[in-house]
């Protein structure tokens, strides 16, 4: 026991380095724990006492990443409203449709180009149609754009973004998870997922008012433990309905999003989903033998030129239609091309269903490559824009007046 604690231990302390070197680089830390992960694991040599393999304790670190998926998903809920949604306004709506259906329908097709069963291009064209809302937030706080125009633009497509991952994980737990085959099974396991999902909707709505009393707990200890409960047995029960525990649990937050209590449960998850979030990455890479990358390197290249294309186009249309200028416009596109957390949430459902294993080595390069290229691209969009400008001539520099100077 005491070495498996030991392994454990080790694990924590490599997670926190990989931390820290992304902090001192300014950079998301999930490809840097995704690149850990592959880096230790079964095929390391062990090294006197320091045991990198982690196979005694794989089992605990993988359930430690469970939970972390559990917190980001219920913060997800946390931080996503019904109201906001409907308060939101018709060019977020309008953009935000446009992301997800052309991203969506790009993946549909490249999963098809690569000739992949069924289920597993679906998986495809859902991982590549969420973007990382951390890694983007990210991106909007270090080059202070917060305040730009085209700022609420951008969040509001992430915030769309987010209410089709719940609708897909939910839709596709349903099919993948309930094991149907026939018409009726899947249109069956569809019908309970999306009911199960429009009960809490229901009670968000509704039941706040009762939600309010029952969580009106003076003390913090037994309020977190109030909460943490909840979201584990319905994460729990979710499974037994063969809907992802990931949804039951980012479900629980959008119903606690409309009590009084949502900052002060916010305030105490934050620390729990850094922590549990950062070995859920470190856990993903850790599933990963890196001799498999080069069976998966030209579909994850192909897939995440795709994505910077169609997010780039994306991003260009609703920005026109919102009325932002061209530059405004290239800022979008650019700026909400990361992907993370939810791809690989998502391909992890398509992984625990028994879909093909390329999805693993698949979805761990497509995101490497998006995590790097996404907040770079970002960062150099101005540069971009004016290159772009040259051939398109989106705007053009008014022609200083001449003015007649005698003698001349």
């Amino acid at each position: 026991m005491d070495h498996l604690v030991f392994q454990v231990g080790t694990a924590l302390v490599l997670v926190s380095i990989a931390s820290l070197i992304a902090h001192k680089l300014n950079f998301s830390i999930i490809p840097f724990l995704i690149v850990l992960g592959m880096l230790v694991g079964p095929h390391t040599p062990t090294i006197g006492i320091i045991d990198l393999t982690f196979i005694e304790s794989q089992e605990i670190i993988q359930f430690l990443g469970r939970i972390g998926v559990l917190f980001l998903l219920f913060y997800l809920g946390l931080e996503f409203s019904v109201g906001k949604l409907i308060k939101s306004g018709r060019n977020i709506v309008v953009g935000g449709s446009l992301y997800v259906s052309i991203n969506f329908i790009l993946g549909i097709l490249y999963g098809w180009i690569a000739g992949m069963p069924w289920m597993e291009t679906l998986i495809i064209a859902g991982l590549v149609s969420v973007s990382s809302s951390a890694i983007v937030a990210k991106v909007l706080v270090d080059l202070k754009r917060t305040a730009n125009p085209e700022t609420e633009l951008i969040l509001g497509i992430i915030l769309f973004d987010d209410i089709f991952l719940a609708l897909f994980l939910t839709t596709m737990s349903g099919v993948l998870l309930a094991g149907s085959t026939s018409v009726f099974g899947i249109v069956t396991s569809v019908l309970i997922s999306v009911g199960y999902m429009l009960l809490f909707f229901l009670i968000a709505r509704k039941g706040a008012p009762l939600l309010n009393k029952w969580l009106n707990i003076k003390s913090d200890e037994i309020f977190i433990i109030v909460i943490f409960a909840t979201l584990f047995f319905i994460a729990g029960f979710s499974e037994t309905l063969h809907v992802a525990e990931a949804i039951g649990a980012l479900l629980l937050g959008l119903v606690f999003s409309e009590t009084d209590h949502r900052d002060r449960i916010e305030h105490m998850v934050v620390p729990f989903r850094d922590f549990f979030g950062a070995i859920f990455f470190f856990s993903f890479g850790l599933s990963i033998d890196p001799s498999t990358l080069t069976n998966a390197i030209w579909l994850a290249l192909g897939a995440a030129f795709l994505t910077i294309a169609g997010n780039f186009v994306a991003g260009m249309i609703a920005g026109r239609r919102a009325g932002l200028s061209h530059k405004a416009s290239t800022n979008i596109g650019l700026t909400i091309i990361a992907r993370g957390e939810f791809s690989i949430i998502v391909a992890n459902l398509g992984i625990s269903a028994g879909l093909n294993p390329v999805l693993t080595p698949f979805t761990a390069l497509y995101v490497l490559i998006l995590a790097i290229a996404g907040p770079l691209l970002a960062k150099e969009s101005k540069n971009i824009y004016q290159f772009l400008n040259q051939f398109f001539k989106w705007s053009h520099t008014p022609e200083r007046k001449k003015i007649n100077i005698p003698g001349e």
